[in-house]
């Protein structure tokens, strides 16, 4: 496989990623593809990601994966997938762009494609772990992909005896705090504080800055408090939040009726106008720019990767118990919520409760 590393295009706590630019003509890869890279020897996040982007098969809502390799970079192995590149960011970006808000009639048609999306994910046997504006990618005429399956699992998958916080604390699901359950649902809940953020331009759960993990994870997991839902949303969308922030799973609302709610409801002649692609002469001049930049720079293979101190999208599992609570309880189901949640839980606060894994996005225009 030939290819030139271009700019970066973001990096993260194990991956970055950069442009691609394909020198050899393939029916397979575009000419410019996004590259996730990452160390050979720390790439099971890649190759699950890889590997559950093959299982889903094509799909208009699911970023593409093209193929993957292996390069020696700077005396250093680095594991490569090749993706769909999003020349508009993601939703997070674009946020930023409309002022820290989408007008509805935007929230409306972006919830809409990743409801499908996550109606085909859960269609083929998987829960995505990690929904939210950073892992919601733009493409050409504002439609978009769900990206980033590096969490992501089998449904009905157990997750074993030890206890584990899976994805980003923000828009975990209660039964994810106090139970351990990752599942289709809790997709679902996350899908509701992905719309928040894009009506309010704030998470979902508004954190005082005297409060930590813990505190946020009870609110989450106990009682029967729920992210306050914005008064300037329309009563249809104050509705569909209301069946994505539904405390018990199996009263949550599924993806496959939520695509009937009239939140995000049009008829098959506006859905298909809203998923066509630009033209190919539209997609050969995008594709010449962008090459004519990258290839100005000096390709420059990352070799370093940034570690924040706050880490919560890699899978943090728990294997031992504080010395106050009863091992015993746990192996056999009996611990209470509380007790659970202190094993997922530290006293450090990070900077941005919405953030997972520190993507730093540094996409030039």
């Amino acid at each position: 496989m030939n290819w030139v590393r271009g700019h970066s295009l973001g990096s993260g706590t194990f991956a970055t990623v950069d442009l691609a630019i394909h020198t050899q003509h393939s029916v397979n890869f575009p000419s410019l593809t996004a590259v996730k890279s990452t160390y050979l020897y720390n790439s099971y996040s890649l190759l699950n990601e890889k590997h559950i982007l093959d299982r889903l098969g094509s799909s208009p809502f699911i970023v593409k994966c093209f193929g993957h390799d292996q390069t020696l970079e700077n005396g250093v192995n680095f594991y490569n997938i090749f993706l769909e590149y999003a020349a508009g960011g993601t939703l997070s970006d674009q946020l930023k762009n409309h002022g820290g808000k989408f007008p509805e009639t935007l929230v409306r048609r972006y919830t809409r494609s990743i409801v499908k999306g996550l109606k085909h994910i859960h269609e083929n046997g998987f829960v995505h772990c990690d929904v939210k504006l950073q892992n919601i990618l733009v493409f050409d005429n504002d439609n978009v992909k769900i990206s980033d399956f590096g969490l992501s699992k089998k449904k009905g998958l157990k997750q074993g005896e030890k206890w584990e916080l899976r994805g980003t604390p923000m828009f975990m699901s209660p039964e994810s705090v106090n139970d351990n359950v990752y599942e289709s649902p809790a997709d679902i809940w996350a899908l509701g504080c992905t719309v928040m953020e894009m009506v309010t331009g704030e998470p979902a759960w508004n954190m005082s800055d005297n409060e930590n993990i813990w505190l946020l994870l009870v609110r989450i997991g106990i009682g029967e408090e729920l992210p306050l839902i914005p008064d300037e949303l329309s009563d249809e969308g104050k509705d569909f939040l209301e069946k994505c922030f539904v405390k018990d799973p199996l009263k949550r609302w599924s993806a496959e009726m939520l695509l009937k709610h009239p939140f995000i409801f049009e008829d098959d002649e506006t859905i298909s106008s809203l998923e066509t692609d630009v033209s190919n002469n539209e997609r050969v001049l995008l594709e010449k720019e962008l090459l004519d930049k990258s290839l100005s720079l000096s390709p420059s293979p990352t070799t370093q990767f940034d570690f924040p101190q706050w880490i919560s999208s890699s899978v943090t599992t728990v294997s031992t118990m504080p010395p106050n609570l009863n091992e015993s309880k746990f192996k056999h189901g009996f611990a209470s919520p509380e007790e659970r949640l202190r094993l997922l839980v530290t006293e450090q606060r990070p900077l941005d409760w919405s953030e997972s894994d520190e993507w730093h996005f540094v996409r030039s225009n």
